[in-house]
Order: structure tokens, then C-alpha cells, then sequence
């Protein structure tokens, strides 16, 4: 294939088209003409007037790859079709580098954690990601796209702004919300004590939250434990509480990029794409062997060689969707009653294991949700397969049968999504032009269908097929992101029902669902306890 500004065959050098616009004022002046012919001459050479030669300052095409923020595939199909960026660029310090390559390399450094690597650590992760920083900016972004800046936990709520602030809402009896009291908020409300520390990602559990920041450090406040879920405690046990965000002393000597919390275990990833875990190590349910009180982070040594780009915890399990080149894959580990780890039966898995069915399938996972009970996965090519428990037809094949592989959704061939999520017995899928299908749970009215307040009362049929959430689309916005809440509520029930965030792709937020402690960030009406049709959250993520 030859690309349009291939000069192999014509032997003139390529050239980038330049859109001019003709000042009208200059049309009725005499001497301009001259110079402007003149001018052209200086700027174009012998080239046609309108016409920018590529070889003339590859720095300035550089620049206009590197700003415009390419998808690394993009920048890979420059190479393959075009011999001008196929061949080396000639810039220090690697003069053997082309013009893709180095804007994708130009593309890492704006990211803090790639940017805070020393230039060994940078080159390791290059290997690891297969010898090309295209590849290490896939890796990067591979992450970045799956994690959400809104988290709907089991009674309270963070949300983290594009420059980096917290708010929170909700329920705060163990000082979850991070304001120094443990007082109940019914709307968003800035964390003050982290202004100047910019805020990346978030993980909320039962009574705890965790933050991540731009530099690696990992912020706790809540119940001050790695276990996600309440417990029973002994009788002599005193619960501690943190009221205001403190820094995660176990793991300062590991730069964290993301944390999750599930059921009863806690997770981070390293930028290096290693995954810790903590407590619930006992029999090794978690690739180690701990109490449940343990606080040290302890490395999933298994898979120390494969970069893992993104992780997901369910109540009982991990999945992590391990960086490949040629393809993602992905791992899972924890309790595999209902065929949750994908594995084709319902055994547990005390070490990660590569979930094999998807290559059966030729299925390039690229996102990946593990619910509380079911797990959901998204491929390159649009198609969406889920697994585990199916109760309530959350994994929208009709019935409400378990599966233990991974198996494609039938409901949703005919449309294209680009997100998903999972909840307790409920899936979200949301479409490329914003509309947003669901199945599962009616009860938690996680599936937002159009009705009215009073109806939430009443009893809600469950739906175990994808269907188009009719309340989400009556708003007429594009909708960008759902997340629910992901967590047991028998586990949970002190915290209210489990609710709903939308986000749009203007930054706006729309909630729905469980709302008594203050979680969706609005307070209702006295004795309502729930909503069905989606309400504004007054904040803004832009």
C-alpha cells in the first residue's frame, strides 16, 4: 500500500497540504501581489503555493504528532504506509528512532508516571511492553480508559475532577469521606486537606476509600482496614477509624497508578505493572498466605514478567487484564463459586491464571469489570462476553443460569460499545453514540428504567436481555460513562440501597438509585429512600 505522501515513487519529497485564507483587503493594492509572490517563493521553494514539505522541519510535524495526541495504532499505520515516517528521524539521543515512535515517546513523558521513571526504569518497561514506546503509550492508556473518575460505593461517593480535586457525599459513620468527622454529607463536598495533591483515581469499600495521586502515593481514610467488607470482629477488637486522608505507609517504596477494594481484600498496581494484595491471603486465596488483618502489600509474584495494565476486584476475586503486544489477556485469582474466574468450572484459584477461552473464541479483550458475583468483558471488536453467576439474568443471556467461560452477548451484536461496568446482578454497556443498555437486578434500580418516583416503591421486573435504558435517554445528553455500586448489600444494608452514577461526555453527572445516607449527592424528599428516574449531581468533572 502507498500512502498519498509517499515520494518512494515520484522521487519529490512529501508534502503536508496548508490550508491558506486570502486576505481580501491586499486584492485592491498593487505592490502586494509581487511580494506575496515573493514571499511564497521563500517559504515553498520550487513547491506549489499551499504546500508544506515534510522533509523541510520534521521537528514541526514532530510536534503536530505529539499534540495532537494520537492513538498508538494510529501511529503505527503512519509507519506501515508511509516510508518518509518509516524512516529514522536523526534526532539525539537516538538517532535511529522515526517520527512515530518518537511522538509516542514525546506522548509518555506527559504523563507523570512515565515522566518520574528514571531513563533505566523507562527503557525496562519498553521491553517489557515489547521494544516499542508506542507500545508503552498503549500500555499507559490502557488503563486510563478502563478507570472511572466516579465511584459509586456501597453508601457514599467519590468523584475526582480533570484537575485532580476529590469530592465526597455520603454516608460517614468511620470518617469515610475524608473531611475529619463522621458526619453524613448530602452533597459533593472538597476534600480541602489534599488541595495541591493532584487526585488521579479512586477505590471506595464498605466504610473506607482509597486515593490515588499523580505521584504514586496512596491516600486512606475510613475504617482502617485492607478487607473491603464488614466482618465479624472478636469481642476484644477496638475498630479504628481515620477521619482525614493519611498516607499508605506499607507501600511508599511502590510507585501505585491504581487501587481497588473488593469484598474483603484490597489491590494496587505498580506502574511497573506489578499487582499487590492485601489481607485475605489466608490458604493462599490471594497468590499469598496471610491473616486477614495483615497491612503489607504482598507482590503476585506469578505474574512479575507480564505488565499488567489494569485491574478489577469483585467481592471475592481479582481480574487483571495483562498488557500483550500482540493482544491483551486476562488473569483471574480469589473464589470461583458461580464460574466467576472463567475457567470452566467452580474451583478457587489461590494463583492467577490466564483465562484461556477467550483465544477459543479470537477474542482481543481490551476492558474488563468484575462485578460483585459476575465479570464482563469488552473486545477490540465491539463484541461483549460475560461470565459467573447469572442470577437475575445479569449476564444478559436470557436465562439465569451461570456461566464458567467467558461467553458473548448476543443482544449486543448489532450495536457498538465502548464501555462497560458491573454491578451487583447488573451490567451496564454503554454504545458509541452515547445510549446506554442494561440487565440484571430491577430490585436495586441499578437499571434506571423510565418510570416515576412512586414507582420505586413497587416491584421491578428483572431483564436477563441487553435493553436500552429509556430513562438515561430521555435526557437527550450523550452519556459517557455508567458506574454502579459494586458491592454485597447483604453485606451492606446499613448503608442503603446500592445507586447509580451517569456520566456525560459534557462532565455533567446524573444519579439514580439509593439515596437515604446522602449518596447521590442531592438530599430527598423525607421517607423517600430511592429513586428510579436520574437526578442532577451539582458538580461538574471538567
Amino acid at each position: 500500500m502507498q500512502c498519498p505522501m509517499d515520494a518512494a515513487a515520484s522521487g519529490t519529497s512529501p508534502v503536508m497540504q496548508c490550508h491558506s485564507i486570502a486576505d481580501e483587503s491586499t486584492s485592491h493594492s498593487s505592490p502586494l501581489p509581487m511580494v506575496l509572490e515573493r514571499s511564497q517563493r521563500h517559504c515553498y521553494g520550487d513547491g506549489t503555493p499551499g504546500e508544506f514539505p515534510l522533509a523541510v522541519s520534521p521537528s514541526i510535524v514532530l510536534h503536530v504528532l505529539s499534540a495532537c495526541d494520537l492513538d498508538p495504532k494510529d501511529l503505527a499505520a503512519l509507519e506501515a504506509t508511509c516510508t518518509f515516517f518509516s524512516k529514522p528521524a536523526n534526532f539525539a539521543p537516538n538517532f535511529a528512532l522515526s517520527l512515530p515512535e518518537l511522538a509516542a515517546f514525546d506522548m509518555c513523558q506527559k504523563k507523570t508516571m512515565f515522566k518520574l521513571m528514571t531513563q533505566e526504569e523507562k527503557d525496562r518497561l519498553k521491553q517489557q511492553c515489547g521494544g516499542s514506546w508506542k507500545h508503552v503509550l498503549r500500555y499507559i492508556l490502557v488503563r486510563e480508559k478502563n478507570c472511572s473518575r466516579v465511584i459509586a460505593g456501597p453508601g457514599h461517593s467519590i468523584v475526582i475532577t480533570t484537575s485532580g480535586d476529590v469530592y465526597s457525599f455520603g454516608a460517614n459513620c468511620s470518617g469515610q469521606l475524608g473531611l475529619g468527622d463522621s458526619e453524613d454529607r448530602f452533597k459533593p463536598c472538597l476534600i480541602r486537606s489534599l488541595q495541591g495533591i493532584r487526585i488521579t483515581q479512586a477505590a471506595v469499600g464498605s466504610r473506607r476509600t482509597m486515593l490515588v495521586s499523580d505521584t504514586g502515593r496512596v491516600y486512606a481514610f475510613g475504617k482502617d482496614s485492607f478487607r473491603g467488607a464488614e466482618t465479624v470482629e472478636p469481642a476484644h477488637t477496638t475498630q479504628i477509624t481515620i477521619t482525614t486522608p493519611k498516607i499508605v505507609e506499607s507501600l511508599k517504596d511502590v510507585f501505585v497508578v491504581q487501587a481497588v477494594i473488593g469484598g474483603y481484600f484490597s489491590a494496587v498496581l505498580s506502574r511497573e505493572g506489578r499487582v499487590y494484595t492485601f489481607s485475605w491471603g489466608k490458604s493462599e486465596r490471594l497468590g499469598h498466605n496471610s491473616e486477614p488483618s495483615d497491612v503489607e502489600p504482598r507482590l503476585l509474584s506469578e505474574l512479575e514478567d507480564v505488565p499488567v495494565a489494569y485491574i478489577s476486584a469483585g467481592n471475592c476475586y481479582l481480574l487483571m487484564l495483562a498488557y500483550q503486544p500482540n493482544g491483551m489477556s486476562v488473569y483471574s485469582v480469589g473464589c470461583g463459586l458461580g464460574g466467576k474466574l472463567g475457567h470452566g468450572c467452580k474451583n478457587n484459584e489461590g494463583m492467577p491464571k490466564l483465562i484461556e477461552h477467550f483465544q477459543s473464541l479470537s477474542f482481543k479483550p481490551v476492558s474488563i469489570s468484575a462485578g460483585t458475583w459476575h465479570a464482563a468483558a469488552l473486545g477490540a471488536d465491539g463484541l461483549v462476553c460475560t461470565w459467573g453467576w447469572g442470577h437475575t439474568g445479569c449476564l444478559g443471556h436470557g436465562d439465569e443460569e451461570y456461566k464458567a467461560v467467558p461467553t458473548v452477548v448476543e443482544g449486543l451484536r448489532n450495536v457498538k460499545p465502548v464501555h462497560l461496568s458491573t454491578g451487583e446482578y447488573t451490567t451496564f454497556v454503554v454504545t458509541d453514540n452515547g445510549d446506554v443498555y442494561s440487565c440484571g437486578s430491577g430490585e436495586s434500580l441499578n437499571l434506571a428504567f423510565q418510570g416515576d418516583d412512586d414507582e420505586a416503591e413497587e416491584e421491578v421486573p428483572d431483564c436477563s436481555t441487553p435493553s436500552i435504558v429509556e430513562s438515561l435517554k430521555a435526557l437527550n445528553k450523550k452519556v459517557a460513562q455508567v458506574c454502579p455500586t459494586n458491592a454485597s448489600y447483604w453485606l451492606n444494608s446499613e448503608m442503603g440501597h446500592p445507586h447509580t452514577f451517569a456520566v456525560m461526555e459534557s462532565g455533567e453527572l446524573c444519579a439514580f438509585g439509593g439515596g437515604a445516607r446522602g449518596q447521590l449527592g442531592v438530599k430527598l424528599l423525607e421517607g423517600v429512600e430511592k429513586v428510579s428516574v436520574p437526578m442532577h449531581v451539582p458538580i461538574n468533572l471538567s
